[in-house]
């Protein structure tokens, strides 16, 4: 669900099929969000996490159609299983290059399943915000499918 926010900022409620401790580690660690970082057409061959307030991270998608893009950021609160604040910053060239961004994700884990709030802002432009969405829901995408097969090989041990 997305949710109508300001102009400057988006707002993407959803729900995954996985514990709230998955869906955490899934942005956690480097290993797994090389798995599912990116638009659909993207890959994410490279991933850089210090999981900590004041730590940072970087990573690169890449598409045939895109080529390469990078980001990085740094993290400002963490708190297990519940919450992560991070910054957020493209390292390409285009009108976004350089502009900080502030993320908040949110997990309530409600009956085996999390609900993910995923919160990002201040953008430049409304065609920055919605190329966003788009990008961010197509990601969201892939994470639900990884996250619901890492649940399902957990659930069938």
């Amino acid at each position: 669900m997305i949710a109508d926010v300001a102009d400057d900022e988006l707002l993407i409620t959803r729900t995954f099929d996985a514990p709230a401790a998955l869906l955490f580690q899934l942005w956690s660690r480097p290993e797994h969000m090389k798995r599912w970082m990116g638009p659909a057409s993207f890959t994410c061959p490279a991933a850089e996490i210090d999981f900590r307030p004041g730590g940072a991270y970087r990573g690169m998608i890449q598409s045939a159609e895109h080529g390469e893009n990078r980001f990085s950021g740094v993290y400002r609160e963490i708190v297990p299983d519940r919450k992560i604040v991070f910054t957020f910053a493209w390292d390409n060239e285009g009108p976004s290059a350089g502009r900080q961004t502030l993320v908040t994700i949110t997990f309530e884990e409600r009956n085996g399943k999390t609900v993910q709030t995923f919160h990002q802002k201040p953008f430049l432009t409304i065609q920055s915000r919605d190329g966003h969405v788009s990008g961010w829901t197509s990601a969201f995408d892939k994470l639900a499918t990884y996250a619901a097969t890492l649940a399902a090989e957990e659930h069938s041990r």
